[in-house]
């Protein structure tokens, strides 16, 4: 059954992408009724593709191990079957980590690793000793060039604050993202083979029962996540490298039919004294779930076949407006007690059309919006068919012609003329006239 519910999850993200995403739905965000710890969070409705809360989202954060999510897509990306390809581990790899004290799956080296263990060792005890391994089997020896195909995957996903320096988080000036980046690059790696199956896993004996794998994402294991388990989560990936980057965690969860995506970077580690704080990043990830299930429900905005708008018609027999309706259905995450009549329609339309009009063809555009923030742009096309009326047609070109400016010129010059022309042949008469000679009569 979690098999079953985890692809659902990855299909639903496919097809919102395939979707939604093509009409420009823009982000409906809304406020929350309590503090958070995270210094940059991305929570987005991952059925329409709709944002509804975020902070600093486009602010540049470390990563930390959340990197391991990029690697893991340039992996899947260049081995097309996991179990069965094989990988040599080297020692001059492994040494590259000597000194960082950063979290290790246990790799030895010369054992022979299949791909998709060593994905498992990278994404469930966030191992950076796999990570290096395959960077260096994937760029055929050269690190550098598959951190450089992290980076070329990063801006072909449209990441414009995203800059990669090495494949497994560790600090470097060079090396950020943003939440709301990190957040495009996870919704493409929901799609890809055994991801979410991978970072959903508690436990892994894939090395042997004497090499367990255990997560380090409290929020999905009941037995060891105390107040941090979320039953209603699904993976992904933790990340942290002390006070530089904080707590970080990449999660999804889904219940009653809606699912979620939440980034959270940025939560404070550890205080002056050396102590750890609370994981801020689980703390707010969990808040936020239960804030947009208990609040936010998907509401149908319009539909196809509404009549949302006329507009008039010309020369058409008998028939002088024209109803539009819209191109496509429109769904969106609302609070539950806005109501639909809330939502603001702005109208991009001519004042009137000309016959004749096939249906479906597009007359305009309706910019719908909440609480001033743009939802979406959706096309609003004619709802029938009407022919043009040829008659009409003529008798309005011929109205154009007679009312037109050069033609009443052209008339009145006509009745000037005639006007001076008759002007002219009386005078002619009247002076012809008064010439006329006087006959003489003879007497007799």
């Amino acid at each position: 059954m979690k098999k079953i519910m985890t692809i659902v999850l990855a299909s639903l993200v496919f097809l919102s992408a395939l979707i939604i995403c093509p009409m420009n739905a823009h982000a409906a965000e809304f406020d929350i009724d309590f503090k958070t710890h995270c210094t940059s969070l991305y929570l987005e409705n991952i059925d329409t593709s709709t944002v509804v809360y975020s902070k600093e989202a486009d602010t540049r954060r470390y990563p930390a191990s959340t990197t391991k999510i990029m690697t893991y897509i340039i992996t899947a990306e260049h081995v097309n079957d996991f179990k069965n390809t094989y990988v040599t581990i080297k020692s001059s790899v492994l040494h590259m980590l000597d000194g960082t004290g950063s979290s290790v799956a246990g790799l030895e080296a010369k054992e022979k690793l299949s791909v998709y263990q060593l994905l498992n060792c990278l994404m469930i005890p966030s191992g950076n000793d796999a990570a290096l391994v395959l960077a260096d089997y994937i760029g055929e020896g050269d690190i550098d060039k598959f951190v450089q195909m992290m980076n070329d995957k990063a801006k072909a996903l449209g990441c414009t604050n995203t800059h990669f320096a090495n494949p497994h988080g560790l600090n470097d000036p060079n090396h950020y993202t943003t939440v709301r980046d990190m957040a495009t690059i996870t919704k493409y790696a929901l799609t890809l083979p055994e991801f979410i199956d991978i970072t959903d896993t508690v436990t892994s004996d894939c090395l042997g029962e004497d090499r367990y794998l255990v997560t380090t994402n409290y929020m999905i294991d009941p037995v060891r996540g105390g107040d941090y388990y979320y039953d209603y989560a699904k993976g992904i990936k933790t990340g942290s490298t002390g006070n530089d980057s904080g707590y970080c965690l990449v999660s999804t969860a889904t219940r009653g039919g809606y699912s979620y995506l939440c980034v959270a970077y940025g939560a404070p580690y550890e205080n002056e004294d050396g102590e750890n704080y609370d994981n801020g990043a689980m703390i707010d990830s969990k808040n936020l779930y239960e804030w947009a299930f208990s609040n936010l429900s998907i509401k149908t905005i319009i539909e196809k076949n509404d009549l949302v708008k006329e507009i008039d018609l010309q020369f058409a027999w008998n028939k002088d407006k024209l109803q539009l309706s819209p191109a496509n259905s429109y769904s969106t995450i609302l609070p539950d007690d806005v109501a639909i009549s809330s939502i603001d329609k702005t109208f991009h339309i001519p004042d009137s059309i000309e016959a004749p009009v096939k249906e479906g063809e597009k007359v305009g555009t309706v910019t719908l919006s909440y609480a001033n923030n743009e939802l979406v742009t959706i096309d609003l096309v004619a709802s029938e068919t009407v022919d043009r009326s040829e008659l009409l047609s003529a008798i309005d070109a011929i109205k154009n012609v007679i009312t037109s400016k050069w033609f009443i010129i052209s008339v009145a010059v006509i009745v000037i003329l005639v006007i001076i022309y008759i002007i002219v042949v009386a005078v002619y008469r009247r002076k012809k006239k008064t010439q006329r000679p006087v006959k003489k009569y003879r007497k007799f």
